[in-house]
């Protein structure tokens, strides 16, 4: 079983390698096998198809996001401070490992069924980061410090923590395709422009800190 357990975990660490560096397209179970230096058939064993592999190597990018996640956020800072760098590092993690962002958030991969290994839908790997940004929206609305525009308070925390998170994504999508650099006349890799643009979604839906 530790076998079993070690050539299926090298497995994915082979795809875990071939998305970073050649994009989730270069992700087969012939390749995979190939670079691991087993027969083509030996994937087999533990993936019954393309999809149950590439969602094992899905499920190792959001584990290395919320690694992150741990490592940026500062529990002892204010709420706001918080958010900021979830936002900075989502935003970051997406331009840095392009092709793993991508295949983490594929719907066909997402909605597919309960996993052959028993474990939950992949899609249910991005609640734990969603249900974050939804408590740090409750904590920044208390901050005395953060200003927000006459009811704003009304809209659902769920509902804010989704308009962050679309807006967020979105600045990672334009940003890698070169939209927003094109649209701000700004020269990549343009880091300040970057944060400033996560500053103003942030800005837009909980109002601007003021201390």
């Amino acid at each position: 079983m530790a076998d079993d357990n070690s050539l299926r975990e090298r497995l994915i660490d082979v795809g875990v390698d071939l998305v970073l560096t050649e994009g989730s397209a270069s992700v087969g179970l012939r390749e995979i096998a190939r670079r691991a230096g087993v027969s083509h058939g030996a994937p087999r064993r533990y993936f019954a198809t393309h999809h149950a592999l590439l969602s094992a190597v899905a499920r190792r990018g959001f584990e290395d996001l919320a690694a992150r996640f741990e490592a940026a956020v500062d529990p002892e800072a204010p709420p706001r401070a918080q958010l900021e760098r979830l936002a900075e590092t989502y935003v970051g993690y997406a331009l840095e490992c392009r092709g793993m962002f991508e295949l983490m958030f594929r719907h066909d991969l997402l909605d597919g069924a309960q996993q052959d290994d028993g474990r939950p839908q992949l899609r249910t790997s991005t609640l734990p980061l969603f249900e974050r940004m939804v408590a740090l929206v409750v904590r920044c609305r208390e901050d005395p410090d953060t200003v927000r525009r006459p009811g704003g308070a009304a809209v659902p925390p769920a509902v804010t923590a989704a308009a962050l998170w679309s807006g967020l994504h979105g600045i990672a999508q334009l940003w890698t395709w070169g939209s927003l650099q094109l649209a701000l006349a700004t020269p990549p890799p343009g880091d300040q422009e970057r944060d400033r643009l996560v500053t103003a979604v942030l800005d837009a839906h909980l109002g601007p800190v003021t201390a």
